[in-house]
């Protein structure tokens, strides 16, 4: 298997990376990757275990194989903490995603997709993604935590820059840290000005929440790393995967023209079509845990303290446990899928994320039964997390 190669960095694997981990299923379903130094799992049921096990597969050293490292990281960053503190925590951030606030935001998506597209109707074509699916989901998530509308476009282009990729380095680059530095700075000032002038946003609400402290057990307010790292995973996570999700969606469905005729024909395929094509192109196809114990599987063992990846991409492609898994098919029935993690990581904002391809992906095919994607004009996204279309030309 001297032949047999995979890292996340690697750029020649954006395109098309099914087929390799196809042979990682199929012949080192427990991978490991001397040259860098990590494990990676690639089988839907070894991906689920990992998630369904957070205390061994443990968040706190890092999610991205850049960021790992040797010792746990002490910071307020929610997607790097293991219980107790990620419990604590996770409690309120599933305050920005109450089921009265999503609901709330239904009219509004609305409205923001018919501001997008409706000036696209005769033009002949556009870039779905630039144009519409890079937009909707930082002005929806910048409505629900209280980012003015004047701030919107500047941030959503440094959130591009914090997912900046470097051969070699990855998402570990001047570009993307600086970046990351300038989101916190810019959204932390937001918390300042809550203090003196509160309102009903998420900025507010975690202005005023409290959490027991870890050493006395008292009641205290967030630090400000805290309120800024909160602001940080909200905003950018909120921006970043849903317009890669609905890029996917209208590529994958140009190349699937009768799935997308009957769902023109029912709407009502939508939700389902929705989970279908987060399974078939994860816009998070590679996540990353480290282990705190020796983990045996049915491929092998991986010791403790071992840095390992998690292949959510592979999962959804996964034979074993999917009939037919590189066909997208809008009828099939999915009862679970690894795209929103799993588990206590499971994405807190999944139902958000839903509402907004549900509403994005309808309202384009109100407008547009039929399009074409310009393949040759396409670009493509591609970091150690995230993969998807950052540039989608398509002809109406």
């Amino acid at each position: 298997m001297t032949d047999l190669y995979w890292d996340p960095i690697a750029p020649e694997l954006r395109d098309d990376p099914y087929p390799l981990w196809r042979r990682l299923r199929d012949e080192a379903p427990v991978y490991r990757n001397d040259r860098l130094g990590f494990y990676a799992l690639s089988r839907f049921d070894d991906i689920e275990l990992a998630h369904r096990d957070a205390e061994t597969f443990s968040s706190s050293h890092g999610t991205t194989l850049e960021t790992m490292a040797p010792d746990p990281y002490d910071t307020a960053m929610i997607i790097w903490l293991d219980a107790p503190k990620h419990t604590t925590l996770r409690k309120l951030v599933s305050r920005a995603f109450t089921v009265r606030r999503v609901t709330m935001l239904e009219e509004r998506i609305h409205e923001i997709c018919a501001q997008l597209l409706d000036p696209q109707v005769g033009s002949g074509g556009f870039d779905y993604v630039q144009d519409f699916a890079a937009i909707l989901p930082p002005t929806v998530i910048s409505i629900l935590l209280g980012v003015p509308g004047s701030e919107r476009e500047e941030l959503r282009h440094i959130v591009d820059n914090v997912f900046h990729m470097e051969e070699g380095v990855g998402m570990n680059n001047e570009t993307s840290l600086a970046a990351l530095g300038e989101l916190g700075q810019r959204l932390g000032a937001h918390f300042a000005d809550r203090r003196t002038h509160p309102r009903d946003d998420v900025f507010t609400d975690l202005v005023n929440a409290e959490v027991a402290d870890e050493v006395t057990g008292e009641p205290r307010r967030l630090t400000d790393e805290e309120l800024a790292s909160f602001a940080i995973l909200l905003f950018s996570a909120g921006s970043e995967t849903v317009a890669r999700h609905l890029g996917w969606a209208a590529s994958a469905l140009d190349e699937y023209p009768d799935q997308r005729a009957e769902l023109v024909r029912d709407p009502g395929l939508i939700p389902g079509a929705i989970e279908e094509i987060l399974r078939y192109e994860p816009p998070s196809p590679v996540n990353a845990r480290w282990t705190t114990r020796d983990v045996t599987l049915p491929g092998g063992t991986i010791p403790a303290n071992s840095r390992v990846i998690l292949i959510t991409g592979s999962a959804g492609r996964d034979e074993r446990r999917y009939a037919d898994p590189d066909r997208l098919d809008v009828h099939r029935k999915l009862d679970l899928h690894m795209t929103f993690g799993y588990g206590v990581h499971f994405c807190l904002g999944a139902a958000l994320a839903r509402r907004e391809a549900r509403i994005g992906l309808a309202e384009t095919l109100l407008r547009w039964p039929q399009w074409s994607v310009d393949r040759a004009r396409t670009d493509m996204l591609y970091t150690s997390t995230v993969r998807g279309p950052l540039r989608l030309p398509i002809r109406v």
